[in-house]
């Protein structure tokens, strides 16, 4: 078969199923509040949040797909083992530990509850996973059923929101910003949604449905993948904008103090729709967390059969991951970020180390570089999540540079990647 020339329909469709499954409700909640935290430096604080969500995402993107898209390209130089380690505790998390029961829960506490406050739990999970099980079993329609069908009505949905918002602003924009810096608080909103992990979800699906589109060179891949990434971004762009703005017409209502980031998308939402709003908003969050979910599914369904060697076939993967979202989505957001939270500080920012040190593989002729960027980054983020169990004297990691902005283990990964240049490797980028 004839490697296919990159249309701009499949462009179009894979860009849009790869700005839903980036944009969860977890990052609905983040760029009102930092809005309305910014005040009339609302768009500053954006720019600074998008370079660290869909910045670090889209760079995760393009590691993977530079060569065969998948996680193995990026983390293979620290060795067999740890290699294969972190991969599965990365997908693990950003699948069936967190995210995916995370999708649920979500929908759930913002958009069912507040309708109906009767509804069982148990019963919403039931049709939440039933639906996403329905819409994952066949692998190579995920994309086209995003891209195709849910992303146009999330998108809706978001622009009869943003749009009354600017047509009707709640409020005046305040002169001052209420936090000491706007461009930090952005940086951390960003990196706190941790769409990296995300984006080891989302490119390998949308490699596997490139090469089932007919996309079969790795150059092809790269040029489809890398156009629909402008797509999802110039959506993200938009939407985050839109969001951030809203947030900011609020900076000087009294009723927003004190407000989660949550509480706050619902008082825009009443504030600017009424009633229908909490609706909208219900649809939203659907919308949002139902294309998450089964992008999530998928993913981790597919990563998890190569793992064993499809030894557990793909079709039961998603079983289990959609029985296991069932169950574990009914113990709360609050638990699951409680129970995550400690693996998502030491994952992700060791992924983050290979993931840049990948874009220098040609330059790195020395494994132990990875090996030892990968170890001090591990051993950092440890001492920092002991801190957070006030274990004493650990917090001194936070004294670290560029603490503040959440990238306190940069300079230690910087140093053990030296330290790991000076070791002798007997392996070489040919």
């Amino acid at each position: 078969m004839q490697d296919k020339k990159v249309t701009f329909g499949d462009v179009l469709v894979i860009g849009f199923a790869m700005f839903a499954m980036f944009f969860g409700a977890g990052n609905l909640i983040f760029p009102p509040f930092l809005g309305r935290m910014s005040g009339n430096q609302w768009f500053y604080g954006f720019v600074c949040f998008i370079l660290a969500d869909a910045g670090l995402a889209m760079m995760t993107v393009l590691a993977m797909i530079r060569k065969d898209g998948t996680i193995w390209s990026m983390t293979n130089r620290l060795g067999k083992i740890p290699s294969k380690l972190l991969a599965i505790l990365s997908i693990a998390t950003v699948g069936p530990i967190l995210c995916i029961p995370r999708t649920c829960a979500t929908t759930f506490e913002m958009g069912i509850q507040p309708l109906f406050p009767e509804c069982s739990s148990w019963l919403f999970a039931a049709i939440f996973f039933g639906v996403t099980y329905a819409l994952t079993i066949r692998p190579s329609a995920v994309v086209d059923i995003i891209g195709k069908f849910l992303t146009p009505a999330l998108l809706v949905t978001l622009a009869v929101l943003v749009i009354m918002g600017i047509i009707n602003p709640i409020g005046e924009i305040s002169d001052v910003a209420t936090v000491d810096s706007v461009a930090r608080e952005g940086i951390l909103a960003g990196y706190q949604t941790m769409d990296v992990l995300g984006a080891l979800a989302v490119t390998l699906i949308v490699v596997g449905n490139a090469a089932q589109k007919g996309y079969e060179s790795n150059k092809n891949r790269f040029a489809v993948i890398s156009k629909a990434s402008v797509v999802a971004v110039i959506g993200l762009f938009v939407v985050y904008c839109g969001l951030a703005y809203l947030g900011a017409t609020t900076s000087l209502i009294d009723a927003t103090v004190g407000l989660n980031q949550t509480a706050l998308v619902v008082f825009i939402t009443k504030s600017i729709l009424g009633n229908f709003g909490v609706v909208l908003l219900a649809l939203i969050v659907l919308f949002a967390c139902l294309t998450t979910s089964i992008g999530l599914v998928s993913a981790s369904s597919d990563f998890f059969a190569e793992v064993t060697n499809n030894r557990i076939k793909y079709g039961t993967l998603v079983l289990l991951m959609c029985l296991f979202g069932f169950v574990i989505s009914n113990v709360g957001i609050s638990v699951m970020i409680a129970f995550a939270t400690p693996l998502l500080n030491l994952v992700y920012p060791v992924l983050l180390t290979q993931i840049v040190l990948s874009f220098f593989e040609k330059q790195i002729r020395n494994d132990n570089v990875c090996r030892g960027a990968a170890i001090a980054t591990l051993i950092v983020c440890a001492i920092g999540v002991l801190a957070d169990y006030g274990v004493a004297g650990c917090s001194i990691v936070y004294k670290l540079p560029l603490s503040q902005f959440g990238f306190f283990w940069l300079l230690p990964a910087i140093i053990g990647g030296g330290i790991g240049a000076m070791i002798k490797s007997k392996e070489a980028v040919k």
